[in-house]
């Protein structure tokens, strides 16, 4: 299969969400990452009014490489949090969806730990009976790696078993092919990508913002972020326009 998102396509948005819930108090770290439910449904809503399909990125793939064509865009969550199967569900249900939830396999059933010495607020992730339902409800499971480590932070051998035992895991509670991967914090470097290709992941995504474009590596995806903030105009510019793309770092 090519590397390389194909010259055919029109640009494709892939959007990344985190938090589905109301935001902690103000003041409170990183609340912009969460997206209350009622405005994540108006979201779903207004995708569907315009004729976009949101999909998991397995079913986003045949359109990366040109073999579809379509009003599609991208629907992934970061980190497997409950909040995703209690809120996000149900409406990515409503609206024929499918999306994408990067778990990390060594913490399902626990919190956001890698966040405590920031000072982020411990939120409960999806047990592997949650991350179940997740999937028996349409839904994909990709990896986030084993225990959400910085990999540029850690030894090569580290960092691969990092991303390897990742994959193990969730393909040993799911008895499937874990073909997606997303670098925890988006950061990596090319020795990344290629332990990432090694272990056979088709995509990985990354905080680098923009959308898909012909040329794009299909394991250094860039993706456009959904937050607390993000109006319905401004969801649709994110989408439809350049407004992304120049923001691309």
């Amino acid at each position: 299969m090519p590397n390389l998102v194909t010259r055919n396509i029109l640009p494709i948005a892939i959007l990344v969400y985190h938090q589905i819930d109301e935001a902690p108090s103000k003041g409170q770290p990183f609340r912009s990452l969460y997206v209350a439910p009622k405005a994540f449904t108006r979201q779903m809503a207004l995708l569907d009014f315009l004729g976009y399909r949101g999909l998991s990125m397995s079913a986003l793939i045949p359109y990366l490489l040109g073999e579809k064509s379509g009003k599609v865009v991208g629907l992934t969550f970061d980190d497997g949090y409950l909040n995703n199967l209690t809120y996000a569900l149900p409406v990515l249900q409503r609206f024929g969806f499918s999306s994408t939830c990067y778990a990390v396999s060594a913490l399902a059933g626990k919190t956001n730990s890698w966040d405590a010495d920031i000072g982020i607020g411990q939120t409960q992730l999806m047990t592997n009976g949650e991350m179940a339902q997740w999937v028996a409800g349409g839904q994909e499971i990709g990896s986030h790696t084993k225990s959400h480590v910085d990999l540029t932070t850690v030894a090569r051998d580290v960092a691969a078993g990092e991303i390897s035992s990742g994959t193990r895991d969730l393909q040993a509670i799911f008895q499937r092919p874990i073909k997606n991967f997303c670098y925890p914090f988006g950061r990596y470097r090319p020795e990344h990508v290629e332990m990432v290709a090694a272990d056979g992941y088709v995509t990985a995504t990354t905080t680098s913002r923009g959308r898909c474009h012909a040329g794009c590596s299909l394991l250094e995806l860039p993706r456009v972020p959904v937050l607390k903030s993000t109006t319905l105009p401004l969801l649709w510019l994110k989408m439809a326009s350049r407004y992304e793309d120049k923001r691309s770092v």
